[in-house]
């Protein structure tokens, strides 16, 4: 696959994707969200880099443009967490079967006998399958990094390890900190220096500085919780009790950034410079659908997927709490992201839910003209 260029008079594709377009500002009519920033990789070339709607649904509110950061909520964990993991394997520090109670004690030490938790293993992690909650509001009692870890750390499970697939928050929060045990250093600046700065990531990384903030669209009008407007930091409440670094969530980048990251995948493991920043085998074995249903760290499309009609049963894709996404397919060479704060100014409306896949098949009709 030849190396991607962005063109900023592709912004729709010559036209091509001008329905693609249109959906996303439907979207913006019928508040599904005030904003999006959206582009797609065909071939080898980013074809479209585009962008509609305001920050807020108030008219005095910027407007976004293809270059603006967005809180990528859980897409975090393939841009970052996944990607940890395979350049851990790549160098022989992250054995997939390597159980979770080994690299952190807290994990197992005064479980009870039998609780299935010696059993979990960093693949389980991957795939979702380690039999952890999906989702606990851990933050609510636990207000620093140490004891909300502490908290995740003694979780319970809710099924025997590798008997269920559920997708868990609370698993990645933990490989991420596994991974930091394996690395020898914090996810932000091992992301930073390994994976972001080799592929030109140029808008990734996590804790945006307070000058940057307003710079990027606000995700919630927070009347709960922190009680403000989140902007510019983690929405998810569990990864902003971690300081805005966890495994879950936390990454902030622009669409470019994202479809580089994509161009890597696409490529096996090839960066646009050309260097190999993962193995293409290990490419391979991380988007393979495995035998829950999911990919290791990826979604793939099942039943009415948010990615649409047309990508392949080789597609690999993941979502984010906040309305980003990313959606690959190999056989058609095709990547898209659409990044959105789809819970603007709160979390109730659900209108994403039609817009994604609409978007993604006026996409694919596009690039096949």
């Amino acid at each position: 696959m030849a190396t991607a260029q962005v063109h900023e008079t592709q912004r729709t594709g010559g036209g091509r994707l001008e329905a693609a377009r249109a959906v996303l500002e439907r979207g913006i009519e019928e508040h599904a969200f005030p904003c999006a920033a959206w582009g797609v990789l065909h071939r080898g070339e980013v074809v479209a880099l585009d962008a509609v709607g305001r920050f807020t649904y108030e008219e005095t509110s910027p407007a976004v443009e293809p270059e603006t950061v967005f809180d990528l909520a859980s897409v975090t964990k393939v841009l970052a967490t996944t990607s940890a993991a395979m350049l851990l394997v790549d160098r022989g520090r992250l054995e997939m079967d390597a159980r979770l109670g080994d690299i952190l004690p807290g994990f197992v030490v005064g479980m009870e006998h039998g609780s299935g938790k010696e059993r979990v293993t960093l693949r389980m992690l991957l795939a979702h399958s380690s039999g952890l909650p999906g989702y606990v509001p851990l933050f609510r009692d636990n207000a620093t990094p140490q004891a909300l870890l502490r908290a995740a750390l003694e979780l319970p499970l809710e099924a025997r390890p590798g008997t269920r697939t559920e997708y868990s928050d609370p698993g990645f929060l933990l490989l991420g900190k596994a991974i930091e045990v394996l690395s020898g250093e914090a996810l932000d600046r091992f992301c930073a220096r390994e994976i972001f700065a080799p592929l030109g990531m140029e808008t990734a990384w996590f804790c945006p500085q307070p000058g940057e903030r307003s710079a990027i669209p606000p995700t919630e009008e927070d009347r709960e919780f922190r009680r403000r407007v989140i902007q510019g930091e983690v929405q998810d409440e569990n990864a902003w009790a971690m300081h805005g670094v966890a495994g879950h969530a936390g990454v902030f980048a622009n669409v470019r950034d994202v479809l580089r990251f994509a161009e890597c995948v696409l490529n096996r493991g090839r960066t646009a410079s050309g260097e190999q920043l993962f193995r293409p085998e290990t490419v391979e074995l991380f988007t393979t659908r495995q035998e829950g249903g999911r990919a290791l760290g990826w979604d793939v499309p099942t039943g009415e997927s948010s990615s649409g009609k047309y990508f392949g049963p080789r597609s690999i894709g993941h979502l984010g709490y906040a309305g980003t996404s990313i959606w690959i397919d190999p056989e058609q060479d095709l990547a898209v992201a659409l990044l959105t704060n789809r819970t603007w100014p709160d979390r109730s409306s659900q209108g994403i839910k039609a817009v994604r896949p609409a978007f993604h098949d006026a996409v694919v009709e596009g690039v096949r003209g």
